[in-house]
């Protein structure tokens, strides 16, 4: 069972004070909790613990939850944490759709991964699906096999791509004369 951490730490009662036993108790080390660290936008660190799902599970149909996931295990079905991260850890073994808010894959996936805002690929990830997300991160050695949609920020802006030059592209929409080739003249 989960045991949660005392509010103060306890300590052995020492037979010097009043009230104190004929047998004397070795003091015993208690974790202290501390407060959860917070970024300025309200949001918890990334240094958090989550829920850890071991190597040993096997779970079939669907997974949501409320927290951010580290997954170890195996997985057949749907994984849906909306607002929150998932971490497949290395010996991790999916077979399912994927839908969090960022997602970072050391283990085999086989399914669809939609990261709301981030994706990453670490070198020893196989990845086959698709990818939908707005920022993704593919290290060298990572397996991956499908396909990448990169959408848009909350914002609505779109990053422009910024050709060899170091100016930004300028794209006007459509153009009344049809592009001419270089080779035509």
């Amino acid at each position: 069972m989960w045991k949660r951490p005392e509010d103060k730490p306890h300590t052995a009662t020492p037979a010097s004070q009043p009230g104190a036993g004929a047998t004397t108790a070795a003091a015993t080390p208690v974790r202290e909790s501390r407060p959860l660290e917070m970024t300025k936008t309200g949001e918890s660190s990334r240094h958090d613990v989550a829920a850890h799902i071991g190597k040993s599970v096997l779970v079939k149909g669907e997974l949501s939850g409320s927290e951010d996931l580290y997954l170890d295990g195996e997985v057949e079905g749907v994984i849906e944490l909306r607002d929150h991260s998932l971490v497949i850890g290395p010996n991790g073994r999916i077979r399912a759709s994927i839908s969090a808010r960022e997602v970072v894959i050391h283990g085999r996936v086989e399914g669809n991964v939609n990261a709301s805002e981030r994706a990453e690929l670490k070198k020893s990830c196989v990845l086959i699906g698709d990818v939908s997300t707005q920022r993704i991160v593919i290290e060298d050695g990572a397996f991956f096999k499908g396909s990448v949609d990169l959408k848009k920020d909350s914002k609505g802006d779109v990053r422009k791509p910024v050709p060899a030059s170091g100016q930004p592209a300028v794209n006007s929409g459509a153009s009344a004369a049809p592009q001419s080739s270089l080779l035509e003249h």
